[in-house]
């Protein structure tokens, strides 16, 4: 086991992986930016390194600026977190150049799931179902019209190395193609200096299902269950629950069969997410997430299983921690994302936090890095919190949650607390009857009528 690892990675997570260290004897390395240096993990890691200034990518992308600070603080390993550098095959190959070990998959599989075209391959070569869609990549306008006319509009078009939204557009009809086509090739461009793209069949009210996936280098592959992940704006995930309402343990056993079987033959390693689209009792994957998810804790909750404990043992060499029979679900979790955000227009709101307040009691879970007095940075993602709640059931899970948002204060900074406050008691969520475009619709609709 290692003694020390560096936690390459700031905010809520980086917090998350030090308590992991902590409770295996672990000591932790943090790195910060200047605008970070008051940052709560890292008054709390046993040591610290700054590592450039405000900017993201003269800090935590800063490569050569990482592994200098875990050579001269003697760290063994490097976890990532989610964001930044976590699904960056270059930086896990030179982590692992240099003699540290990198707390994640293989940098060939980093790469492979990283492009949605080779993703899509691989997967569905392993036996997993996927959505309708182009084969491989459209160079042309022309490619996109034979490729729709044989998938059927609706189509949406997307980017080959996406995430977030960005290099995604949606066609209902041929006179609509050229523009959306076009539209997302400009955007891929701008956002991820690769203009490819490829098309899928738009699936008209999909929820967004996701597998936890656990592998070791001993061939032993587990799942966790899923999570629905469907309430989401501009394809960012707001809330997040597990189980979800509409997946029965029968298709949670076979999907998570399908998927541990095709995890085993590409020779996976670590913590990974095998998203879907799932309509009409049909899983239809998206993308693989090569990293650990910002929604983990709701899969923790229900299953009991430290994923960063799990990840850093992996990456250590060692043996999971359980089998499949001993994965047990059991109740109900939901997490909200707090954001420091305007909860009507999301427009950023950093600043100084003038009031806090944690919520507590049973089955009650804050992820935050935030402190009264804490002044949350403009240079980085708005997120300054993750409020997870468990119970028996999901309506109790509903209530507990609707009573942890009401204690929770962030003073001197918007947040979107409000909006979970609506959320909460809109009677399409305490039904389960959403799908992914479920929360667009609600947020455009009349303020008194989103309790529904």
């Amino acid at each position: 086991m290692f003694d020390k690892i560096l936690i390459a990675n700031r905010g809520e997570i980086a917090l998350r992986v030090h308590r992991a260290c902590k409770e295996m004897g672990i000591h932790t390395v943090a790195i910060h930016s200047e605008a970070d240096r008051n940052a709560m993990h890292v008054r709390l890691a046993d040591e610290s390194v700054c590592v450039g200034p405000a900017s993201a990518a003269k800090s935590y992308l800063n490569i050569p600026a990482i592994i200098t600070a875990a050579k001269i603080t003697g760290a063994q390993a490097i976890h990532p977190g989610y964001g930044f550098l976590s699904e960056n095959a270059k930086f896990a190959e030179i982590v692992e150049k240099s003699g540290i070990t990198f707390i994640g998959p293989k940098p060939e599989h980093i790469r492979m799931m990283g492009d949605k075209i080779t993703a899509k391959e691989a997967i569905q070569t392993a036996g997993v179902p996927v959505v309708p869609g182009s084969d491989g990549g459209l160079p042309t306008v022309e490619d996109a019209t034979a490729a729709a006319k044989r998938i059927g509009y609706p189509v949406l078009i997307k980017a080959t190395a996406g995430g977030g939204g960005r290099g995604m557009k949606v066609a209902a009809t041929p006179d609509e193609l050229e523009v959306a086509f076009q539209t997302a090739r400009s955007e891929a461009k701008a956002a991820f200096g690769n203009d490819a793209v490829y098309m899928e069949k738009y699936l008209q009210k999909p929820r967004h299902i996701e597998i936890q996936i656990v592998a070791d280098g001993h061939g032993n592959v587990i799942h966790l269950g899923e999570r629905d992940c469907s309430l989401q704006r501009r394809h960012q995930k707001v809330f997040e629950e597990a189980p979800s309402p509409v997946i029965d343990a029968d298709a949670r056993a076979k999907i998570g069969k399908t998927v541990t079987t095709a995890i085993k033959k590409l020779g996976y390693l670590g913590v990974g997410t095998i998203e879907f689209l799932y309509e009409n009792g049909e899983f239809y994957f998206i993308e693989m997430n090569t990293r650990l998810q910002v929604e983990h804790p709701v899969t923790e909750m229900i299953t009991g299983v430290d994923l960063v404990q799990e990840q850093i043992r992996i990456a250590a060499g060692e043996k999971l921690s359980l089998t499949q029979k001993d994965v047990v679900i059991s109740g109900h979790a939901i997490e909200c994302r707090i954001n420091a955000e305007n909860p009507e227009t999301f427009a950023p709101s950093p600043g100084l936090i003038t009031d806090f307040h944690a919520p507590g009691g049973l089955g009650v879970r804050l992820d935050s890095a935030v402190y009264s007095g804490y002044r949350v940075p403009p240079h980085y993602d708005s997120l300054i919190g993750k409020l997870i709640v468990h119970a028996p059931t999901r309506a109790e899970a509903i209530a507990r949650l609707r009573r942890a948002l009401g204690e929770t204060v962030v003073g001197g900074v918007e947040t979107t607390l409000p909006l979970h406050m609506r959320l909460v008691d809109n009677k399409d969520i305490q039904a389960g009857n959403y799908d992914i475009h479920w929360l667009e619709g609600f947020l455009k609709s009349p303020k008194d009528t989103k309790k529904g």
